[in-house]
This record gives C-alpha cells, sequence and structure tokens, in this order.
C-alpha cells in the first residue's frame, strides 16, 4: 500500500487493484478508482496503470474480493448493544444455564439500578419453560431484573421490577408467573430503558455500529418507535451516526400519523418515515402473532393491535405527506389486515401513488396466496430476516411447534416473493438474530423449506442494493461509477455461481458465463472475513490485508 500527501483542494482518490470486484459495469472488473465519496471506475487490472501514479492511495487487494457494503434492512441499535455488553442469553443451553450467568451477571454489576438482559429461548431448553419469578428473584439478589426473550415481545421481571411499575397487575398482558406480554410488557420496558443513562445508551450505540462495521455493513435501518425506545434514543443514534465514523443509519419512527401536522414532528425526529415496528400483531415464539386459524399449541389465535381502518387511515396519511409507511406483520391474519388497509388507501387516494410511496412490511412470514399478491399490486417491499428460518424452521423447530409441520412449511416463502416481483430487503432483526450479512444470505439461499430458497446472488442484491431501494434509492448498493463509496473488503475462498435448487446446477466457476461470482455459502463451510469496510469514501472498519 502507498500514499502521496493530497492536495486539500480536491476531493482524495484511492486505487484498489488486484484482486476481485463484484461489479456488473465489469465482471471481470479486478481494480476500482474511487473519488472522493463515490465509485469513479471499475476495470481490469490492465487498465488500472493508468490511473496509478494520479492516485493518493494505492489499495494492493493480493486477491480479496471487494463488493458493495451490507445494508441491514432492519436494526435494533441500542438493544443490540446492550445486548454486546451486557447480559446476553443467547445461546445458553439450558435454564439453569441462564439462571447462573444471570447471578454471575448480577455480582458483577452491583450499581446498575436495573439489571437488563436479553436472547432467553425457552423453546431450545430440556425444562422447556422460562424461569419462574421466584427463580429470578434468587439469581437477581433481589433486584430489579428485565430479561427480554428472544424474539423481544415477551420479557420475563422481578418482583422488585414490578413493584416500580404503578398498576402493572392490572395491565394487559400481565400474568402473575409467566413471560410478560402486550400492554404490561411495554410498561415495564419504559421503566427498566428509563434507567440506561445517556452514557451506557452512547457506549450501546457505538459498540453496535463498531460491530456492523467490521461485519462489512454499511448502512442500516434502525426501526425504532414509542413502544420500542425514547426518541432521545432514537434522536442520540442520529447524531452519533451523522458524525461519520460508522455506517449510515437511516431511521423509521414507528407511530402512527393522521395528518400533515404528525408527518412533520415525524421528520422533526429525523426519521424517514413513519415505519418499521407499527406493530400489527407481535411474534409466534410469544403466541402474539396474530393468526386466522389457532396456535397448535394455544387455544387462540394471538393478538391483533390493528384494523383495516387503522392502517388505511396511516398509509394514506403518510402518503399525502411524502413519508413512507410501513408495519410489522408476521402472522397470516396481521398480513391480511395490512394488505387489505394498504389496499383500502389505494382506492381512496390512488394505486399509483401508493405504489410510488415504496411502502414496506417488516418479517412477512406467514403469507398466503392472496397476501403475496397483494405485496405485488401494491408494491410493497417485503423487508424480511431469513435467519429466523435457520434458528426457529425445519420439522423440529418453533415455527413447527407454534404452528404444525403443515403450517410451518409455507413461512418465508422468498422465492415465491421475488416471483411474483415482490422487491426483498434483508436483515437481521439484531438483536433478535445476531448481525450476520454472510450468514443471512447463507440462509436464504439454503432455506429450511428447499422451494423458498433463493440464489446467491438474489440474496446478495436483496441485502445490499435491496436495502438501499426500500428507501426510495436506486443509485446505490451497487459498485458502478457514480455510486457512493460504500465497499467491504473481503478474504475467501473461490468465487461461485450458486443457486438453492439441487434440480440445477448448484454452482458454476467458468468465466465465460459473465456472472460476477460470490463466496461458497454452503453450509459448514467459512464464510469470508472482513478486512475494510468503507461509507462514503471513508474507512470506518479496518485489519490488515495480508
Amino acid at each position: 500500500m502507498s500514499e502521496r500527501i493530497p492536495d486539500p483542494a480536491r476531493a482524495r482518490t484511492v486505487l484498489l487493484r488486484g484482486g476481485e470486484v463484484h461489479s456488473p459495469a465489469d465482471p471481470f472488473a479486478t481494480a476500482m478508482v474511487v473519488e472522493g465519496d463515490r465509485i469513479a471506475w471499475v476495470g481490469e487490472e490492465g487498465a488500472a496503470d493508468s490511473f496509478a501514479d494520479g492516485v493518493d492511495e494505492v489499495v494492493r487487494l493480493d486477491g480479496a474480493l471487494v463488493t458493495p457494503a451490507f445494508t441491514d434492512a432492519h436494526v435494533h441499535t441500542t438493544a443490540t448493544g446492550l445486548a454486546l455488553t451486557g447480559l446476553d442469553l443467547a445461546g445458553t443451553a439450558t435454564l439453569s444455564d441462564a439462571l447462573a450467568r444471570i447471578r454471575a451477571y448480577a455480582a458483577a454489576r452491583p450499581a446498575d439500578r436495573v439489571l437488563l438482559g436479553h436472547g432467553w429461548d425457552a423453546s431450545a431448553w430440556p425444562e422447556g419453560r422460562p424461569p419462574s419469578r421466584t427463580e429470578l428473584d434468587e439469581a437477581a439478589g433481589g433486584r430489579p431484573l428485565y430479561l427480554t426473550r428472544v424474539d423481544v415481545h415477551s420479557a420475563v421481571v422481578t418482583t422488585a421490577l414490578l413493584d416500580l411499575v404503578p398498576g402493572i397487575r392490572e395491565r394487559s398482558g400481565f400474568h402473575a408467573d409467566a413471560p410478560l406480554t402486550g400492554d404490561a410488557h411495554h410498561a415495564v420496558r419504559q421503566t427498566a430503558h428509563a434507567t440506561v443513562t445517556p452514557a451506557q445508551r452512547a457506549d450501546a450505540q457505538a459498540a453496535a455500529l463498531a460491530r456492523a462495521a467490521s461485519l462489512g455493513i454499511g448502512s442500516i435501518h434502525e426501526c425504532a418507535g414509542p413502544e420500542i425506545s425514547g426518541e432521545d434514543d432514537f434522536t442520540g443514534l442520529l447524531a452519533l451516526a451523522a458524525a461519520g465514523n460508522g455506517p449510515r443509519v437511516v431511521g423509521y419512527w414507528a407511530e402512527q400519523i393522521a395528518s400533515a401536522k404528525d408527518a412533520e414532528r415525524i421528520r422533526e425526529l429525523g426519521a424517514i418515515g413513519a415505519a418499521g415496528d407499527l406493530f400489527a400483531d407481535g411474534s409466534l415464539g410469544s403466541h402474539t402473532a396474530h393468526l386466522h386459524a389457532p396456535y397448535a399449541d394455544a387455544d387462540h389465535t394471538g393478538s391483533a393491535h390493528l384494523d383495516t381502518a387503522a392502517v388505511a387511515a396511516h398509509v394514506a396519511a403518510c402518503t399525502e405527506a411524502g413519508l413512507q409507511a410501513g408495519f410489522h406483520a408476521i402472522g397470516d391474519a396481521a398480513l391480511t389486515t395490512v394488505i387489505d388497509g394498504v389496499r383500502t388507501a389505494a382506492d381512496r387516494i390512488g394505486l399509483d401513488r401508493i405504489r410510488a410511496a415504496r411502502h414496506r412490511i417488516e418479517h412477512a412470514e406467514m403469507l398466503t396466496d392472496a397476501t403475496l399478491a397483494g405485496f405485488a399490486e401494491l408494491a410493497l417491499t417485503a423487508s424480511v430476516q431469513p435467519a429466523f428460518d435457520a434458528a426457529w424452521g425445519g420439522p423440529d423447530g418453533m415455527y413447527a411447534a407454534r404452528l404444525g409441520a403443515e403450517r410451518a412449511r409455507t413461512l418465508n416463502p422468498y422465492a415465491a416473493l421475488l416471483r411474483a416481483g415482490v422487491p426483498l430487503a434483508l436483515g437481521s432483526d439484531s438483536p433478535v438474530t445476531p448481525l450476520d450479512p454472510w450468514g443471512t444470505l447463507r440462509a436464504a439461499v439454503f432455506h429450511r423449506t428447499r422451494a423458498h430458497g433463493i440464489s446467491a446472488r438474489a440474496a446478495f442484491t436483496a441485502h445490499t442494493r435491496g436495502g438501499w431501494r426500500a428507501i426510495g434509492r436506486d443509485d446505490a448498493g451497487v459498485l458502478v461509477p457514480g455510486a457512493p463509496a460504500d465497499y467491504a473488503v473481503w478474504r475467501t475462498g473461490e468465487l461461485l455461481v450458486q443457486a438453492p435448487d439441487e434440480r440445477v446446477e448448484r454452482w458454476s466457476t467458468d468465466p465465460r458465463s459473465g456472472t460476477p461470482g460470490l463466496p461458497d455459502l454452503t453450509p459448514g463451510g467459512d464464510l469470508p472475513v472482513c478486512l475494510r469496510t468503507v461509507v462514503g469514501g471513508r474507512t470506518v472498519f479496518a485489519r490488515p490485508i495480508e
């Protein structure tokens, strides 16, 4: 690597050479020039010599792969950072293991007013149940403890935390010795999160952004809202990201609006949409996703938080104001409500205006033929999380336990969405599942229901360009001249053209295909290691390229 003293009066230029550049502009590209915050040129090594003397830096890739930076289209940044820096129960094998971790954490944090933790999943424990309140009280030493389930739609808490929330036992979703859901959960979450100091919050946000950058993620969509996090949390995160030392953050604020005044308040917060986790329902793991037919392991159909009229009013108001609307919808009944509501708004103000707004739905797991057709008709973006299927799909997974095997096999039909022309944006819903872009691609390609898997190329596009298109930007997420210089450099093995179905050729290394290759995503193999992440021409993460 070599540098010369740059002229401060002009944009800094960088030449990357001697690697593999994933670009539709040239499927055989091995070099790239960046000028300021834009891609200036992509091409082959033989032409790179003509740029070498006129740039400020030459990055010798030594065979490394250069791709667009990933966009994670659904993140809860502060919660992700708190999980990274605090009590994280993801991966605990047993209830007793979880209680032991709680005891150790409580002992190590004597000054915390409320202990915060995340990630338990009793469906994976041999005991088959969450901790009782008595067990939690003992493990936490009688202190307030707020501990969210992996899906963040329910929580177990200690008696000391309940005592801090007036009227909690009268709220809907309160259970004497079972996880809290609904209003009761929201109330204890608000009380618990109010104890996080500004310094703790800033540290958590910085930790989450640093982790994202180290994984080649150049942009995240923060899905915030009054039932998830406070306004100070949201505006503080946007300010931190604007300082330019990490990934871009695009903010969504999940609050219903009914007027231009409401829309202006959303804009004043810095959000580009009243979308993200505006809850139409809950989650399958917590039995709160809204279903047409009862759960296989419970005698109810979950919880509906919005009706068709409320969805229609919100979508119409957002469209009139030039804002994106969006909803969290997982169960088939919730998705029916949302599609019917968006269609009602289209009847009211015009289908073309609805389609042009690029409204979005988060998760969209339990689709039917009718709701899938509705996505296509209304040009809705499906913001989806393939790691959900990797974690909970399959004949022995949580989905099958909640829904029965037949209904579970219908979940997360990514191939059908693409066939219908529905735009996909991939994400993690971190901390529900970890930030892990290549793991996300692997989960999308090697779906547990084979018919729902998509090609590596389609998944890669949905996790790079798809996230930009979801915010109305068609010029980004791809390495072509004029595009934003958001890219990542990877150490990886042989590049392949990989498909999800064994009935067709799963991979090819034939360069005559003219299709840029991608790393092998076959389960069990090593995934790429990020060497450098660049956002708008600024390096936000780097390790030596060797």
